[in-house]
């Protein structure tokens, strides 16, 4: 649960940020995708920023004629504050099926990754074509002095997935896509990003229609 709590935004950092699409899988089974409702969930304690990632990617789905709702009006607040079992979950989603909802679009980070960049205004224009070894040593010797020579950031790996959850279809997994966060500095601009490059891939694949 601690994990899933970094969700997009959480943490605020210095350097320039960025979504990058890393792969996705598509249900080859479904030939096509018409939800009637969808959930829209953010799994992450943080209220703010599951509220403003919901709305977000709801208002996405609603522009393209499809009827989607956020999950924080709809799952009690008090089912997210322990553990669940197995059939806890299943009695949640029987309650969800029976309100009309057919689809689920599920939200969540996957893990964190820890990277160190070197700062390129260190690296002199000729390039590596050393004829002595003093030249390179002098050149790179800022490794030990400067601290600005390195620039530690964050990756969270973000994982959207959605799911078909009417009983009387068996293919319930329709669409899984991974991307990376690439040092979130706010809320607003990276959500605004990730749903974008999410919009776009689904788009590219056919499950929903371009404006």
């Amino acid at each position: 649960m601690k994990r899933i709590a970094l969700f997009i935004g959480i943490l605020l950092f210095s350097a320039c940020s960025s979504t990058r699409f890393v792969d996705s899988w598509k249900n080859q089974e479904i030939t096509s995708f018409e939800p009637k409702k969808m959930l829209v969930i953010g799994m992450t304690d943080n209220l703010t920023a599951r509220k403003i990632f919901e709305e977000k990617l709801k208002n996405a789905f609603v522009l393209r004629n499809i009827y989607a709702v956020e999950s924080t009006g709809i799952i009690d607040g008090t089912f997210t504050t322990s553990k669940k079992s197995e059939e806890e979950i299943d009695e949640m989603i029987k309650k969800l099926a029976k309100q009309g909802f057919d689809t689920v679009v599920i939200t969540s980070v996957k893990g964190v990754d820890e990277r160190v960049d070197y700062h390129t205004e260190y690296y002199p224009s000729i390039g590596y074509r050393w004829s002595r070894f003093g030249r390179y040593y002098y050149w790179y010797q800022d490794i030990y002095y400067a601290p600005q020579y390195y620039n530690s950031y964050k990756v969270y790996n973000v994982e959207t997935v959605i799911y078909n959850i009417n009983e009387d279809d068996t293919k319930s997994l329709i669409w899984v896509g991974a991307l990376n966060l690439v040092d979130p500095q706010t809320i607003t601009s990276t959500i605004n990003d990730y749903v974008d490059k999410i919009i776009k891939q689904l788009e590219r694949e056919k499950l929903i229609k371009e404006l």
